[in-house]
């Protein structure tokens, strides 16, 4: 393992680059867009909600094995929320709620419209807002606050206990050339050694880096690469570290995208636990960058741009210019008008209470498309050469929520003879229990896993009804079930959680 920088995770996995959130669904609302017919569309919430039960299981054994530490240090229970406000939004958050609920893995979502109810979810969320103002909220208790960088280090930590393993900090790959045996050639430069480069053979590459991943996709020369190109966008968030504000938000509380804005634009108001340390964010703000990571260079974009993608990214302009009016008005923003977007979710917040921070880079995949010429992509994407001999993976949200899942897909595109039921496969039912099957379409599976998962993080459950899906949901008003604290849950287990 090659890191160009003196320690891993320390560009986009850092806590302190990213939301932190374990992305499930539940409270994502642009995973659940709504359909000319009125309809809520669920199949990515449920298949980002599956996705992430596999990142459970594989923690789970990693910690089982000895190879990730006490599961306090990396993932807190930390319920979801949706909070919206208008007739429009408020009907459509009724919607979603009904349509997901019908799905066990989102049994135990609860919705109210009351704001007394929503201030026991979300004090600061409620208190001094206009008593008159519409309002509605979902609170799922199952939800997750995931230090992605502590898990990646313990990860890599496990890794070096296996005498076939190596890491090689402060190793940049300058250049990739494929051999005629299809094995490849990879220049590393050694930067604390000046620059000292060599020359490793491989099997096999796997290009996790990030923003920087296109690039070296596109040194690889591989045909494949001609079909993308990437759109860099910063981020930053206002940081609030006032113990007595942060004690009282709890929840990761997403809101909805205005009218006309991408994705990525999606405000949340998030409790995060920074190596024991709670912290309150608020975000994401846009950042105008040509940087591809936060430690790369102001020439990563125009590097990047070659004959072959640059008609594809000028399209995607010209068919994305909400895209185009959002990063402009970005750029404007004063503290002020931070401010003002912050007291939609924190009415009593000051000035004196958040200082701005400046988050990681996302890459946004640009993809070549046969009806549009290109597309611009709002998740991840794995590319491999037709061999299987390399891959890479790009683009953003759900990113490393589903790393696990993403790997298996992976693996069985680039390892297609070992990923059989004799071979591979009889490994990773060990590591993870469910694969093969969907926890969505079978609730004694889904209490089975999250039993065992809940247990091993120290993460409280809910007992999905055996009859989900076969009779109605529970009503919007109904009493909902109460998760149950993990078995042998240790510290974990704090007031809200008792409470639950």
């Amino acid at each position: 393992m090659f890191e160009r920088l003196d320690g891993v995770a320390l560009e986009s996995s850092n806590g302190w680059n990213n939301a932190g959130t374990g992305h499930s669904g539940f409270a994502e609302l642009n995973y659940t867009p709504e359909l000319p017919d009125g309809t809520i569309e669920t199949k990515r919430a449920v298949g980002i909600a599956e996705q992430f039960e596999v990142s459970r299981q594989f923690w789970a054994h990693q910690i089982g094995c000895g190879n990730m530490q006490s599961p306090e240090t990396f993932v807190n229970p930390t319920p979801h929320m949706s909070f919206v406000w208008g007739d429009e939004n408020i009907e459509y958050l009724r919607k979603r709620r009904e349509a997901l609920i019908k799905n066990p893995l989102f049994y135990g979502m609860e919705y109210s419209e009351d704001q007394a109810q929503i201030q026991k979810w979300a004090p600061l969320m409620i208190e001094g807002r206009d008593p008159k103002q519409k309002v509605a909220a979902t609170f799922m208790p199952l939800g997750t606050d995931v230090n992605y960088g502590a898990v990646t280090s313990q990860l890599v930590q496990g890794l070096r206990k296996s005498p076939n393993f190596q890491l090689h900090l402060q190793n940049e790959v300058r250049a990739l050339r494929q051999n005629d045996d299809k094995t490849w050639n990879v220049t590393v430069a050694h930067l604390g050694d000046g620059g000292k480069e060599r020359t490793v053979k491989a099997k096999f590459v796997f290009v996790g880096a990030g923003g920087a991943a296109l690039q070296l996709l596109q040194a690889s020369g591989i045909p494949e690469s001609k079909d993308y190109a990437g759109f860099p966008v910063g981020g930053q968030f206002l940081s609030i570290e006032n113990a007595a504000l942060t004690a009282r938000h709890t929840v990761k509380a997403y809101g909805k995208a205005a009218t006309g804005s991408p994705p990525m634009s999606v405000p949340h108001l998030d409790a995060r636990n920074m190596d024991g340390q709670p912290v309150v964010l608020f975000g994401p703000f846009a950042l105008a960058t040509s940087k591809f990571l936060k430690q790369g260079s102001w020439f990563d974009l125009f590097s990047s741009v070659t004959h072959d993608n640059l008609v594809g990214m000028l399209r995607v302009g010209i068919h994305n210019l909400d895209l185009v009016k959002y990063l402009l008005q970005q750029a404007e923003l004063t503290d002020d008008d931070r401010q003002r977007a912050l007291q939609d979710y924190f009415p009593n917040a000051k000035r004196e209470d958040w200082k701005l921070i400046t988050a990681g880079q996302r890459v946004q995949v640009i993809k070549r498309d046969p009806k549009e010429g290109a597309v611009l992509q709002f998740g991840t994407e794995i590319v491999s050469d037709k061999d299987g001999t390399i891959a890479a993976l790009m683009g953003a949200s759900p990113g490393a929520s589903t790393a696990p899942h993403i790997m298996l897909n992976l693996m069985a595109k680039a390892f297609p003879q070992q990923m059989t039921d004799t071979g591979w496969k009889a490994r990773l039912k060990e590591i993870i229990p469910s694969y093969g099957r969907k926890l969505n379409e079978d609730p004694a599976l889904t209490n089975e896993i999250r039993r065992m998962t809940s247990s091993a993080l120290h993460l409280p459950y809910l007992d999905v009804p055996a009859t989900l899906g076969k009779t109605a949901a529970t009503p919007a008003g109904a009493a909902p079930a109460q998760p149950k604290a993990p078995e042998a849950a240790g510290p974990k287990t704090n007031k809200e959680m008792q409470a639950l």
